[in-house]
């Protein structure tokens, strides 16, 4: 990238100057990416006066519309999905940069007409050639997508003075390495790395970033932060919901691939990063890829006893009765809806300290939370007064509140006479409170801002993706080479026996 680039781009990061013109193509626009969370994010980014001038959208669809039948669609996505309802006054002009182009994505006649599209917007609206590309397609459809953009003339290089051009890749990238490392190529031969930005939207997650705030600007945990001190790390996804309209991805995708390969990762890359130098896209994720590479892999001989794999039945989440996978599915199948895994970083700070992971659909709750459970103090004083102390905790809560919470142990009120009374009570952060008066955003808002703005810092580079992959297929080879199925566990319960047993033999339990 010219040095000059560069410069611009950290200044956009630290908010200093609004970005160019530009206009944003979103590639199968019709689905429910689009309306739920696109369409919306950007709304909201408009009302906040945070996009650039005469910024533009324009839905890539196979569907028989034209600008007007789009605009009607968006009104109505953002009415049902916008976190802020549609203002009648502001509307107006809003959807006068958005439109429509038909075609699919192996047809080159469709690329023209967008290109003539493209280039009309950017005289009538003052638009310099600056274009960003959301592929929310089919992973199948991105080579012929990336070749089709650069043989009609849509994407430029990034040498000096031109206009810039960006591209965005939705998950998943690809199923195992060999596929990831294919479309990652596809793209390569298009696109300059530094033009491709790969979303994670746990990445965009208010309380995702708290993480390196909380670690790297208060000095009381640094230290505190590596195996000395840390006896191991829980990290769990769940969610209350089953496969519903996903069953068909959800069948080729299955847990592992669909949340541990990527959101979990990547937080387990962010608790055990060491600090980098600066917080920007390559320090930061210079150090999450170290990370990554650490993961020990799990050789087909321990697969059985550090993974468990589970598929829902029927039962009840709260008072809702419901299917099993199978019913849904309308077949049987050994695809897991459940995964727990014992994991490994080797290096210097995280020697010998467990990661288990955990994600399941059909769970009791709706959460994601990483716990920290520190060591106990190596001699009780309290002991021989009746004291029990157990040993310190930090909770940090993603979804579906936001908080930050420590367990300490404090002393009961009391005159102590039979014995010294302790209790574990939370030191408690609620960034829902503390924060009340401040709007949230919703991960694809600051997302898609990066995006447009070209700060790279919340988005995965190739070597992560790759690396994550790697450690994935490792776990999958060892659950084909030793016949693994799913165990089956009832809808509303935290999955299977085993999934219990995996951290109890070690003296551990799950958060709950």
């Amino acid at each position: 990238m010219a040095e000059a680039d560069e410069r611009n781009i950290r200044t956009l990061s630290l908010g200093r100057t609004t970005p160019q013109p530009n206009t944003l193509v979103i590639f199968g626009a019709a689905g429910d990416l689009t309306r739920r969370k696109l369409l919306p994010a950007v709304w909201n980014l408009k009302l906040d006066g945070l996009l650039p001038e005469n910024f533009a959208v324009v839905g890539f669809t196979r569907r028989d519309w034209d600008d007007q039948t789009f605009r009607e669609g968006a009104r109505e996505a953002v009415a049902k999905y916008s976190r802020r309802k549609v203002d009648a006054g502001k509307w107006p002009e809003f959807e006068k940069g958005l439109f429509h182009s038909k075609g699919a994505f192996d047809d080159p006649a469709a690329y023209a007409e967008l290109k003539r599209k493209l280039d009309e917007i950017d005289r009538e609206r003052g638009i310099p050639g600056n274009r960003v590309y959301y592929l929310s397609i089919p992973p199948s459809t991105i080579a012929t997508c990336v070749e089709e953009l650069q043989r009609a003339g849509l994407v430029e290089s990034l040498e000096p003075d031109r206009p810039f051009t960006r591209i965005i890749v939705e998950k998943p990238i690809g199923h195992d390495l060999e596929s990831a490392r294919r479309i990652n190529d596809d793209v390569a031969r298009v696109f300059d790395e530094r033009q491709v930005f790969r979303i994670d939207h746990y990445l965009g997650k208010e309380t995702v970033q708290s993480i390196l705030v909380l670690r790297f600007a208060n000095s009381i945990f640094e230290p505190l932060w590596n195996q000395k001190y840390i006896d191991h790390v829980q990290i769990t996804v769940s969610e209350e919901e089953g496969v519903g309209t996903r069953a068909g991805y959800y069948e080729e995708a299955g847990a592992l691939r669909d949340m541990v390969q990527n959101h979990i990762l990547q937080l387990l890359a962010l608790i055990a990063m060491e600090p980098p130098a600066r917080f920007d896209g390559t320090s930061i994720r210079d150090e999450k890829v170290k990370v990554l590479r650490s993961l020990r892999p799990i050789e087909p001989k321990d697969a059985g006893h550090l993974t468990v794999t589970g598929q829902y039945g029927a039962g009840a989440v709260g008072e809702k009765v419901v299917k099993s996978y199978a019913d849904e599915l309308g077949k049987s199948s050994n695809t897991e809806t459940f995964v727990a895994i014992k994991a490994h970083v080797d290096n210097w700070r995280w020697q010998g300290v467990p990661f288990y992971l955990r994600t399941g659909k059909r769970l009791p709750a709706r959460q994601s939370e990483i716990a920290i459970q520190f060591k106990p103090v190596p001699h009780s004083i309290f002991a021989d007064r009746g004291g029990q102390l157990q040993p310190n905790t930090l909770v940090i809560r993603l979804q579906p509140e936001e908080y930050v919470r420590l367990l300490v142990m404090a002393k009961q009120p009391g005159l102590d006479r039979d014995g010294i009374r302790l209790r574990e009570v939370p030191l408690n952060l609620s960034l829902d409170t503390e924060f009340a008066g401040t709007r949230r955003r919703i991960a694809y808002e600051r997302l898609l801002l990066d995006l447009i703005e070209g700060d790279p810092t919340l988005f995965v580079r190739r070597d992560e993706v790759e690396a994550q992959w790697r450690w994935i297929d490792g776990i999958r080879a060892g659950w084909e080479a030793n016949d693994l199925k799913p165990k089956p566990y009832p809808s509303g319960s935290w999955g299977p026996s085993a999934g219990i047993a995996l951290t109890e033999r070690d003296g551990v339990t799950w958060t709950e």
